[in-house]
């Protein structure tokens, strides 16, 4: 009886191993890899949802003897074309921030947040997908939120916003996004207009193991009228993809360091920063 109960307890256990094996294999299959997540993670068009949170940290500013620093909280909600109003999906990242500013040239700071940053961009349908090449394009905005004038631009500001990124080299990761608010309404008489281009460069490489370098967290700002400020920091970074098991959503962790190359016309502009954060993403309700 033992024998018999043993070879039966063996055709169900090879019967389940049959019936599951296909599905394993299929979720296996379609989980991403840590280098695909790695991607993800930097990539302003992904198609990821995700939650991104960064602090960072300004121990040396021109200007002045006070320290600053940038808590920034992100989404990224892509919507498909069925709940678009555009045949094409959608991509809206707002961003909120809780600023420690410098107030004057000695050590005094100030604590409020900051403006509320959105673009929403529309991913192209061409070139196709298998190039390589993703191109995005759409409106970003700024809201004058701040709680305090010094934490803020105090202006309502709209533009243009693109978006490129080339995937077509395994582990590699190249791209920009570019965005270029204008004012156009102003919270207080004394106003400064403003128009001003960033451009963020991305280049990203995964090293394998989790693990990655990039530089993709500085943002060159240009000024186009007469007298306003232009800066163009660098910076280099390290992050490490942490998958976990069944459904949790993967973790993406990072430190960088940033140093300012080149300013003109901003007397009062970071010197140093270190930026370190966190995303969550959510790849199981991703509509690609």
């Amino acid at each position: 009886m033992t024998a018999l109960r043993e070879r039966k307890l063996g055709v169900l256990l090879a019967a389940f191993l049959l019936v599951r094996a296909p599905s394993l294999a299929q979720a296996a299959a379609s989980s991403p890899s840590t280098a695909e997540l790695s991607e993800d993670f930097a990539d302003p068009l992904t198609t990821v949802p995700q939650f991104f949170m960064q602090n960072a940290y300004t121990p040396e500013n021109y200007g002045t003897a006070a320290q600053a620093n940038r808590v920034i909280a992100r989404l990224i909600v892509p919507r498909v074309p069925r709940f678009s109003l555009f045949p094409f999906v959608q991509l809206i990242r707002p961003s909120i921030s809780l600023v420690t500013v410098p107030v004057g040239k000695g050590r005094a700071t100030r604590t409020e947040f900051g403006d509320l940053q959105l673009f929403d961009l529309a991913v192209l349908p061409w070139p196709r997908r298998e190039t390589g090449l993703v191109m995005g394009l759409g409106p970003t905005f700024v809201f004058p939120s701040a709680t305090n004038k010094v934490a803020g631009q105090g202006a309502w500001q709209v533009g243009p916003a693109f978006g490129a990124i080339y995937k077509g080299i395994p582990g590699l990761l190249l791209g920009c996004l570019m965005q270029n608010p204008v004012s156009f309404a102003y919270t207080s008489r004394n106003h400064q207009s403003l128009n001003t281009l960033l451009f963020q460069p991305i280049v990203l490489q995964y090293l394998g193991w989790g693990f990655y370098v990039k530089s993709a967290d500085a943002t060159w700002t240009i000024g186009w009228h007469q007298g306003s400020a232009r800066t163009l920091p660098v910076s280099v970074g390290l992050g490490y993809v942490l998958l976990r098991e069944g459904q949790q959503p993967p973790l993406n962790f990072f430190v960088t360091g940033e140093w300012m190359a080149s300013r003109h016309d901003a007397p009062i502009a970071p010197q140093t920063t270190v930026r370190f954060g966190l995303t969550i993403a959510f790849p199981q309700f991703s509509p690609w």
